[in-house]
């Protein structure tokens, strides 16, 4: 019997999961991600990580929340 290792899996959010959220969230969200992005990106360059996918899901993931940044400012003027 095998077991998952769940505690380094972390899911994304999808790009309507982001549109529910309000301003603050979003940016708070983004600014976490951020710092935990370039926390990995130290770390692997140390030492590998166990999953260096992670590096890219989470980079793709920032990028989906500054996307949504943008739409807002867009349709907001």
């Amino acid at each position: 019997m095998t077991q998952l290792k769940l505690s380094n899996k972390r899911e994304t959010m999808k790009k309507e999961n982001y549109k529910e959220l309000t301003d603050k969230e979003l940016l708070d969200r983004l600014e976490a991600a951020r710092v935990a992005y370039i926390q990995e990106k130290i770390q692997h360059s140390i030492s590998p990580l166990d999953n260096p996918a992670k590096i890219t899901r989470d980079r793709r993931e920032i990028a989906r929340m500054l996307t949504e940044v943008r739409a807002r400012q867009l349709n907001n003027k």
